[in-house]
């Protein structure tokens, strides 16, 4: 079933910016994603009319009119990334526990580590951002939750002799150990295949009632096809959209498993320092729906994770498109819906068993080469975006396989033949000539 949306219209702000503001590119590393990053620079912290009124998707997705429901109290949210800074204004008293899986950040989680350490910090703001006042600094989605923070160190060697999948996979487990509800992955292994690691650290979380979601990746930064953990049977993958609500193609990857589609663009969001930053990618929009779900799982305590993600999908906006699809999963999340249609009880996660697909599929798998088993460890590059389209006019002049195979190949061939034989045909000729004068 698909309940009407009862998203409000559309308010976009429009203001313009101090001069303290500068632009700047930050490129995720080794497992995370990908983001623009619009710094507003300064050490006196922005007012509401420069950063609150940035946070369009609050009023434009319904947040606002959600919180009248829910704002997430009482539910624990998991990070798993580079790092989350409780100490920044907005995060104060929202981290509630932590630990490193990297062996280079400290214990508690908050010391940000890797190759894009600002990584965490700004993901947890979007999700459980306190503000700094009433109206002031950027204000999560989920402005009750509590968050657990595991550090992991994209990209770089700790030292510990711990791969970054093996660190992802101890951090999963932790965040279920340490009593969370929703895992947020804000991050990609570029491959849509994952470790027999995860295979166990994933199931736990399932067994353990867990909802995790994940980014689908980003177009622009090179991941053209959605990689794992957002293709793990279960897991709630996050796709993104621009600002007029349709399918970004620099802010996000698509594919079959996408679950839900969420703002990916323009999203501020918290930097380590105190400062704020506006980026795009899906790793700013994962943080919206895990948000979401947090405040689902306030709202219905009773609800299993099955239910809870059933919950969102089924009253996420399809956009006309057949559902499930590739740009949108089963459509925009619209969290006042979430919050208040009647959906229909589901048994099992509609996004699919991992216990299921790991009899059909594991049992199958081919040894590596190398005789490690399994998918092994695998490092995560940029991959470059497919060259831009050629204009028509182009097109005509250049030409194509399909021209290669059945036009011009077999032309060259005929004028190869014919070019052949009239040569021998000329020669034939000038032999007959010269002996009929010999004859003559």
């Amino acid at each position: 079933m698909s309940p009407a949306s009862t998203r409000p219209a559309r308010r976009t702000v429009e203001r313009p910016l101090p001069r303290a503001v500068r632009r700047r590119f930050w490129r995720a590393g080794v497992g995370a994603l990908v983001a623009g990053v619009l710094a507003l620079s300064g050490a006196a912290p922005a007012q509401a009319d420069t950063v609150r009124d940035l946070e369009y998707w609050l009023t434009d997705y319904g947040f606002t009119q959600a919180w009248t429901t829910s704002r997430g109290d009482g539910v624990k949210v998991a990070i798993i990334d580079t790092g989350v800074n409780g100490d920044v204004a907005e995060l104060q008293g929202v981290v509630v526990g932590g630990t490193d899986a990297s062996g280079i950040g400290s214990p508690d989680g908050q010391t940000p580590v890797g190759e894009e350490e600002e990584h965490g910090t700004m993901v947890a703001s979007l999700l459980a951002g306190r503000g700094t006042g009433e109206g002031n600094g950027v204000i999560g989605v989920a402005p009750d939750a509590d968050l657990l923070t595991a550090s992991v160190a994209f990209g770089l060697e700790t030292g510990a002799d711990k791969t970054n999948d093996e660190q992802i996979a101890e951090a999963v487990v932790w965040a279920v150990d340490n009593g969370a509800d929703v895992i947020n992955m804000s991050l990609t292994r570029n491959t849509p295949d994952w470790p027999e690691s995860w295979d166990d650290a994933f199931l736990y979380a399932f067994e353990n009632d867990v909802v995790v979601v994940a980014a689908a990746g980003n177009r622009g930064s090179g991941t053209t096809q959605v990689g794992a953990p957002a293709t793990i049977p279960g897991v709630l993958a996050v796709a993104g959209v621009d600002r007029d609500q349709n399918a970004s193609f620099d802010a996000s990857s698509q594919g079959i498993t996408i679950a839900v589609a969420g703002p990916s663009e323009d999203l501020v969001g918290v930097l380590p320092d105190g400062s704020h930053v506006v980026w795009s990618g899906t790793s700013a929009a994962a943080p919206l729906v895990s948000g979401l779900v947090a405040l689902v799982r306030a709202q219905y305590p009773e609800l299993d994770a099955a239910n809870v993600i059933n919950r969102v999908i089924r009253t996420a906006d399809p956009k006309g498109e057949e559902v499930p699809g590739p740009l949108y999963g089963y459509g925009i999340i619209d969290p006042v819906a979430a919050l208040t249609a009647e959906v229909e009880a589901v048994e099992q996660n509609p996004l699919g068993s991992l216990e299921e697909w790991i009899r059909v599929h594991r049992r199958a798998e081919v040894p590596a080469q190398d005789g490690s088993g399994g998918t092994g460890e695998q490092e995560i590059v940029p991959i470059a975006d497919p060259p831009a389209p050629r204009a028509d006019s182009a097109k005509t002049l250049l030409p194509t396989p399909w021209t290669l195979s059945y036009i011009t190949v077999p032309l060259s061939l005929v004028a190869g033949f014919g070019t052949l034989a009239a040569l021998l045909g000329i020669g034939a000729t000038r032999h007959i000539r010269r002996s009929t004068r010999s004859d003559a």
